[in-house]
């Protein structure tokens, strides 16, 4: 038991602190908020226009008419992480609008059996402790209108704390920058995440990390890496609302999603990885809303080595009534990507209905 505690805590340590420029990074920042979001396949890069701008793309805060806030709550990996969100935003003029958000992803009351052997080879069940992992990314956002009419732009700065129990900690910061722009219905938008590299630096408690240093034959012979970085990665998105006689309307939106590495995705190379998303929504009266989407192409390998690709549809719904939004959706329907699913839901407030 204490050799597979041991082994399965190098092999998070490997993940968090292994070469400088990491692949996964500050990865719980790609995760998404914001159901109505999710269960359109995070397509909300050209259309986003709500508090929820401050991660989409700050340029949509723009379309704030009065203060808002929202909340968010997810669980991952059957309850065992939680995910939550909370965001405020506000016009400053009509020129100009900013936001701040906080996101924590964590798990809670992890069992630490590191020291459940004593040094005599003995069980000791009371040597048993708890920890806790989580990871905290706070958002100031600032928007404004550009001179030339139909386009927007925005900024955010981004800091990043990252803590494993009493092992390790970091801190980080970053900055993305996003733009929109209107013509004729269409939107159009592009977003480029950690645009000069989003810099963490870790403290080790090196004590801690010796305790358990050659506890595996061969492995952890040299204190991990105190710094990492977090690639640049764009996003493209398009978009147009249709509205209808009947006082319903169809939002379609589609985004391009640009990581400057290769992974599995579908088009994809040595220099850069493109992954296509689609999402839509109809809304009838401004009240009831249906949503879908899919994304996350994936060139599967299955175990009979033959290959597939991968996606992940995603659904949802929503209800707005007095400035009052409640949206859930069930992400990752149907299992197509081999992970979990699962079931978010979110609240939109906006402050206007409180004078």
């Amino acid at each position: 038991m204490k050799k597979l505690s041991i082994i399965l805590f190098l092999l998070f340590s490997s993940i968090i602190f292994g070469q400088t420029a990491k692949k996964y990074s500050n990865e719980f920042m790609n995760i998404g908020v914001d159901a109505a979001a999710l269960g359109m396949s995070n397509t909300m890069v050209a259309n986003t226009n709500d508090v929820n701008s401050g991660y989409w793309n700050p340029a949509g805060l723009i379309g704030l008419n009065d203060k808002q806030v929202a909340l968010m709550h997810a669980s991952y990996f059957a309850n065992i992480a939680q995910y939550d969100y909370a965001a405020f935003a506000m016009p400053i003029d009509n020129q100009s609008a900013l936001g701040i958000s906080l996101i924590r992803f964590g798990v809670d009351n992890i069992l630490n059996t590191t020291q459940l052997i004593d040094n005599q080879g003995n069980i000791d069940y009371n040597r048993i402790s708890l920890f806790s992992t989580a990871d905290y990314g706070l958002t100031f956002s600032y928007a404004r209108k550009a001179p030339i009419s139909g386009l927007k732009y925005g900024v955010n700065a981004k800091i990043i704390r990252r803590i494993i129990g009493d092992f390790a900690s970091s801190w980080g910061f970053g900055f993305d920058v996003g733009m929109q722009y209107e013509r004729n219905k269409w939107k159009f938008g592009i977003l480029v995440r950690d645009v000069t590299t989003t810099y963490n630096i870790w403290t080790i408690d090196e004590a801690g990390y010796n305790s358990i240093k050659d506890a595996v034959s061969g492995q952890n012979q040299e204190m991990p890496a105190n710094s990492e970085i977090t690639l640049p990665k764009a996003q493209l998105g398009l978009s147009k609302k249709f509205t209808f006689h009947n006082e319903s309307s169809l939002l379609a939106a589609t985004n391009l999603n640009v990581s400057f590495e290769q992974t599995n995705g579908i088009i994809s190379s040595k220099r850069f990885t493109i992954d296509p998303a689609m999402g839509f929504e109809y809304g009838y009266s401004d009240l009831v809303f249906l949503r879908t989407g899919i994304g996350n192409f994936q060139n599967v390998t299955q175990i009979d080595g033959t290959k597939k690709v991968g996606f992940q549809p995603n659904i949802g719904l929503g209800f707005k009534y007095k400035g009052i939004q409640i949206d859930y959706a069930l992400t990752d329907l149907g299992n197509q990507s081999a992970a979990l699913y699962s079931n978010i839901f979110s609240m939109k407030v906006d402050l206007s209905i409180f004078r």
